[in-house]
């Protein structure tokens, strides 16, 4: 069962580009290199249809408590599939905290982004509709963006000149404050007061007039994040007046990109692309 809170148009509306499947054929890429740290390259899955069509582009950003996970897990987007609903789709793997400390995961994701903006001519991407899609530690990374952009982060990977501004979000069982979180630990910046570090990357202590527009998708017995870590944001959202949803379920668990999620993700962008 689930419950919405809406603060956007009604589903009934849906139509267009995000609805549909495309008749378009499609181009798949395996093991993009998206930006390089220190000699090593950073990967992403890429799919696009070939069409003449200025294309959306959605960003998928793994869970795994930033130490965990990959591209083409459950927790990331089937690029081929958000291809053939009209997307230039793109899935990447992040720097892991067991290798490199926070916030390298984040820096990453800001890469990601700068990457896309440096190539919308190569894809045909419309630099105005770059949406971000994350699930668990990828929910908290795209919520971040959503609420602080670059941050104090340094640039990193590469495409520094490049824009990293999206359209909006979508959080899957997303964390959205560090330190009330019991994974929050693996947040440990090096050489920093780390309870200050995780509250400079907690999305909850971020949200402003100015925040993108946010789904939140949530389960009641998530045991990894909290539901409460969900109603604190979708209540700091409602109070600074940012155009989101809040899609509550009840036993969903700790959820994946699931049939749901895609259903409420297209939706979601869809009002997005109506605003």
């Amino acid at each position: 069962m689930r419950r919405v809170i809406v603060m956007a148009l009604a589903l009934s509306c849906l139509s267009g580009v995000t609805t549909a499947q495309t008749s378009a054929s499609i181009t798949s890429k395996q093991d993009v290199i998206y930006g390089r740290v220190e000699g090593s390259a950073l990967l992403a899955d890429i799919a696009y249809p070939d069409s003449g069509d200025r294309l959306p582009a959605v960003i998928s950003v793994h869970g795994g408590r930033w130490r965990a996970g990959n591209r083409t897990d459950a927790s990331s987007i089937k690029v081929a599939q958000w291809a053939a609903f009209g997307f230039f789709a793109m899935s990447i793997d992040y720097r892991l905290v067991g290798g490199s400390p926070a916030p390298a995961p984040y820096q990453d994701v800001l890469c990601a982004i700068r990457w896309v903006h440096a190539h919308v001519a190569d894809y045909r991407v419309d630099p105005d509709r770059i949406y971000l899609i994350g699930q668990s530690a990828g929910g908290h990374m795209v919520s971040l963006v959503a609420t602080s952009g670059d941050g104090p982060y340094k640039r990193a990977g590469g495409w520094d000149t490049a824009r990293s501004d999206v359209r909006a979000v979508i959080s899957v069982a997303g964390a959205y404050d560090l330190n009330t979180l019991s994974w929050g630990n693996l947040w440990t910046p090096v050489n920093e007061e780390v309870e200050a570090a995780r509250r400079a990357a907690s999305p909850l202590a971020h949200v402003t007039s100015a925040t993108k527009p946010t789904l939140v998708i949530h389960s009641d017995d998530d045991r990894s994040v909290p539901i409460q870590q969900a109603i604190d944001m979708d209540r700091a959202l409602q109070k600074a007046g940012v155009p989101h949803r809040f899609v509550r379920y009840t036993d969903k668990g700790h959820m994946g990109i699931t049939d749901d999620v895609i259903k409420e993700a297209r939706g979601f962008i869809m009002e997005q692309e109506k605003r």
